[in-house]
């Protein structure tokens, strides 16, 4: 199920979310820019490299690589995995900034893809392939979700039987709960075939990802407000 958009509105304009996106885009814009050989020492350098964040972490190793931490959630390696991973937070990201406001969430973001990119990176201790992408940050924004929004709708694009694709209106908590489930199998499905010489979708950056932003969302939320009247509620079927 791919999600389109979502039910609540967002009291507040999203700066931080849309600064997010769109700095994203640009690196990604940037990578397409540069020829191979130079793309390849690029995410080399700037990628979250397993064997050089724990050699940092154990003072082994130059404690600059620990910034790669940060600096791999703006990577992508392809079309799909940005459009995929934009996607999620243009449909998630500006109500959960909305309810921590724009300082907490990016804290919050930044700090979710880390605890992400550190459990990834445990799984492949030994890798030399540099880790890449925002989807572990992006899961502890869905993380946060599901305990400010239970409740909310999510429209998406999902197969209907043989007859192609259509648009559906399902729960939030469903949506995040059956997310999390398959990245949990294919996580533990991946324990036993994973090799510190390759790289491979990180399911377990998702997870980590996920569950931090789950338990942290509490310290960053403020306490929710009662939303002003806004001119077109007097036109909103559904607000009477």
């Amino acid at each position: 199920m791919i999600p389109i958009s979502d039910s609540p509105r967002s009291r507040t304009i999203p700066i931080v979310n849309w600064t997010l996106i769109l700095v994203n885009v640009l690196v990604f814009l940037l990578e397409l820019s540069m020829p191979p050989r130079a793309l390849d020492r690029f995410l080399f350098a700037w990628g979250a490299v397993p064997v050089r964040v724990w050699g940092a972490l154990l003072g082994q190793a130059d404690p600059f690589w620990l910034v790669t931490l940060i600096t791999s959630q703006f990577l992508h390696g392809g079309w799909a995995h940005i459009l995929g991973n934009m996607l999620y937070l243009w449909v998630f990201g500006d109500n959960v900034e909305d309810r921590m406001g724009h300082l907490r969430y990016l804290v919050f973001y930044l700090l979710c893809g880390v605890i992400a990119g550190l459990i990834q990176t445990l799984v492949l201790f030994g890798s030399r392939v540099p880790l890449i992408g925002a989807s572990g940050a992006i899961a502890g924004v869905l993380g946060a979700y599901l305990v400010l929004y239970p409740g909310a709708r999510v429209t998406v694009l999902a197969p209907y039987f043989f007859f192609g694709l259509g648009f559906f209106e399902v729960p939030a908590a469903l949506l995040l709960v059956m997310w999390f489930l398959l990245q949990f199998i294919n996580g533990m499905a991946a324990i036993t075939t994973a090799s510190p010489s390759v790289g491979g979708i990180g399911w377990w950056a998702h997870i980590g990802g996920f569950v931090a932003g789950y338990l942290l969302v509490r310290l960053f939320a403020r306490p929710q407000r009662p939303r002003p009247m806004l001119p077109y509620d007097f036109y909103d079927p559904y607000r009477w």
